[in-house]
């Protein structure tokens, strides 16, 4: 039987440590596994966060190994390797690839019933691999997707216009890397559509400015890993935020990688879609609506995620299980 506050983080880097430190402050889970190909490494992150627990709810943190992820109800992925200084998130594509397919041959001999959630870039592929060569049901196999570029976004346009970014509604779909693109069309402040906000109350927001507000979303990790070498505060809170959607069963509406069955005619491919989370993963994929050149995005983003997936030879009928 799972045990629905048990989490177990594969991959015990930056970005798998700091989720880690960001759920025991959370208080969602009583129990965290770490789980790295470098014992040694996992142990020592298990053990400097342990000496948090004084301070925090109480969460039994610890290093193991697979077999002891047979009773988690969540298990985050976060092992690969890093994105390198001018590399993009497809360059990782084959190296990930390879990861995961030990990563997820090991987690189907102990565990065939938790929820999935991919970290590891780049997360759009890597959430359809692990679809593939898992066989869960695809509700169950999530990626961090764009919910991070959202947040991103929100946070720019708040600054520009003036306001809390939380009161800020836009999403950021499609490819969670280069091809990814903003829904404008129905971003609102509040309520009020973000053209007319801009228009009546924000004059230097115009189509220009917008253009540069999401280039500078689409292009903030680059920057960061130029600069410090690879980012993980930002991307663990993300996944905090999905942990707690479907812990505490909100139903809450996030862009999420999941795979697109029908949903604005795509088949057999994951991308960032707004997702409705729950205790069972996603429930549901919502075809919000698209301008028509959003729409030329958003297949065009489709159409290269299949490229890469097609040259890395990845057919739908690869399984381990």
């Amino acid at each position: 039987m799972l045990n629905p506050r048990k989490c177990a983080i594969v991959g015990a880097g930056n970005v798998g440590a700091t989720t880690a430190f960001s759920l025991m402050q959370s208080a969602l889970f009583s129990e965290i596994l770490l789980i790295d190909i470098n014992q040694k490494r996992a142990i020592g992150e298990a053990a400097d966060l342990g000496h948090t627990v004084p301070f925090l709810s109480p969460t039994e943190i610890y290093a193991g190994d697979y077999a002891d992820l047979a009773d988690a109800a969540l298990i985050i992925i976060t092992a690969g390797a890093a994105q390198a200084p001018g590399e993009t998130r497809l360059d990782l594509v084959r190296k990930n690839v390879r990861i995961f397919h030990t990563v997820l041959r090991d987690i189907c001999k102990f565990n065939y019933e938790a929820i999935l959630l991919v970290v590891t870039n780049p997360v759009d592929i890597l959430t359809e691999v692990a679809r593939q060569l898992s066989g869960f049901p695809a509700s169950r196999v999530i990626g961090s997707g764009t919910v991070l570029d959202t947040a991103r976004l929100k946070f720019l346009l708040g600054q520009q216009l003036g306001v809390d970014a939380r009161h800020v509604h836009a999403f950021i779909i499609g490819e969670h890397g280069d091809t990814e693109f903003p829904v404008y069309s129905s971003a609102n402040i509040s309520g009020i559509d973000l053209d007319h906000f801009c228009n009546a109350d924000c004059p230097r927001c115009g189509e220009q400015d917008l253009q540069r507000l999401f280039e500078q979303t689409r292009d903030a990790a680059y920057h960061i890993i130029e600069a410090k070498g690879s980012t993980y505060y930002a991307i663990a809170e993300a996944v905090r935020r999905i942990a707690t959607a479907i812990l505490r069963d909100e139903a809450a509406i996030l862009p999420v990688s999941v795979a697109a069955q029908g949903v604005y005619g795509l088949q057999r491919i994951s991308l960032s879609l707004p997702c409705v989370l729950g205790k069972n993963g996603v429930t549901k994929v919502l075809e919000i609506p698209l301008s028509d050149a959003e729409e030329v995005l958003l297949q065009r983003s489709a159409q290269r995620m299949r490229q890469v997936l097609s040259d890395i030879g990845f057919a739908p009928e690869t399984q381990l299980v």
